[in-house]
């Protein structure tokens, strides 16, 4: 492998063109190479940001190039675990786009083939490799709140669409399997504590997919309470209540595309502190750590153990709200 590592992207995603192609091209350490669709069209939107890319028109002769070292999988949450295998067993490091998988169970299967394979995987759980994200981390690990007593934690936008993937009970779709990752995933990441008992769980349901979950749980130090909806005016932020203090995020999941990524903490008696992140790409700084992590052994924010406690979360709040997961 060269110290370069190679990528190619398995299908022609929206969120893939968007966001995670044009962050592979950009990324140090990454070579956006090739890209695996259904038609040559469908590929000419990343070749223009990207000339000379390779295009395969069959997901398995992609990870049969042996000029490909990664993949990157923005594939409907369904079909995650099965192409996160078979690109493992051809080879390939793997970052596959959240959830990796539906239910907790299915990341052991992914994390024994990591392990036999001595490749890396991961879910692209990006909030975790920006700096806003470390910075909040420390200050609570440092006391500047006191103790944490309460954690609100809401991600809300409108999608009606109901052709659209994330309205779709066969392909995995949902409110909590589509952003309950960030709400849930990133106050387990901050505060480094594991819920103890889901205390409320209320969804409404369209379709076979939740379109709206308030969620209450009791972790060892705090109380949480968290908001996700597919069916509400777009509305991201996170509070962390403290005895001294409180810490508020103003864009803790999108930072810098749906406002500036800023934190602001208020102290009893004390004057007011800012900081901020401008222009910052979370997704490079993703790629770039995974590169760090297959090159040099480097340690990665986002191990599959944690998004397994993620998912695992996610599947509590289910069973307290007496529904499977994707149930109708």
């Amino acid at each position: 492998m060269t110290q370069t590592l190679r990528w190619g992207v398995l299908g022609a995603a929206r969120f893939a063109l968007n966001q995670m192609a044009p962050a592979i091209h950009a990324a140090r350490g990454a070579e956006l190479l090739a890209i695996a669709t259904s038609s040559q069209e469908k590929a000419a939107p990343f070749e223009a940001f990207a000339p000379g890319l390779k295009v395969h028109l069959d997901y398995d002769a992609l990870l049969a190039d042996p000029s490909v070292d990664a993949v990157y999988i923005p594939l409907p949450n369904a079909l995650h675990v099965d192409w996160t295998l078979k690109a493992l067993a051809a080879g390939k490091h793997v970052l596959c786009e959240k959830p990796l998988g539906l239910k907790a169970e299915d990341f052991d299967r992914v994390i024994a083939a990591r392990d036999e394979t001595g490749l890396m995987a991961a879910e692209a759980f990006m909030i975790t490799h920006h700096p806003q994200w470390a910075r909040v981390r420390q200050l609570l690990a440092e006391g500047a709140l006191g103790e944490l007593r309460h954690v609100e934690a809401v991600f809300c936008f409108k999608n009606d669409d109901m052709t659209n993937i994330r309205n779709r009970a066969e392909v995995g779709g949902g409110a909590l399997p589509d952003v309950g990752v960030y709400v849930m995933g990133s106050i387990r990441f901050a505060t480094g504590q594991e819920p103890e008992a889901i205390t409320h769980a209320d969804l409404d349901w369209e379709a076979g997919v939740d379109t709206y979950a308030h969620v209450a749980a009791r972790f060892p130090g705090f109380r949480y309470s968290g908001l996700v909806s597919t069916r509400l005016d777009n509305r991201q932020g996170v509070v962390f209540h403290g005895t001294e203090g409180r810490l508020t995020m103003t864009t803790p999941f999108t930072a810098n595309a749906a406002g500036l990524a800023e934190i602001v903490l208020d102290r009893t008696g004390q004057p007011q502190q800012r900081e901020s992140w401008p222009g910052l790409n979370q997704y490079v700084l993703q790629v770039e750590a995974f590169c760090r992590s297959v090159r040099e052994g480097a340690p990665y924010a986002c191990p599959l153990e944690f998004s397994r406690g993620t998912q695992a979360m996610i599947d509590a709040v289910y069973a307290a709200a007496g529904r499977g997961n994707g149930a109708g």
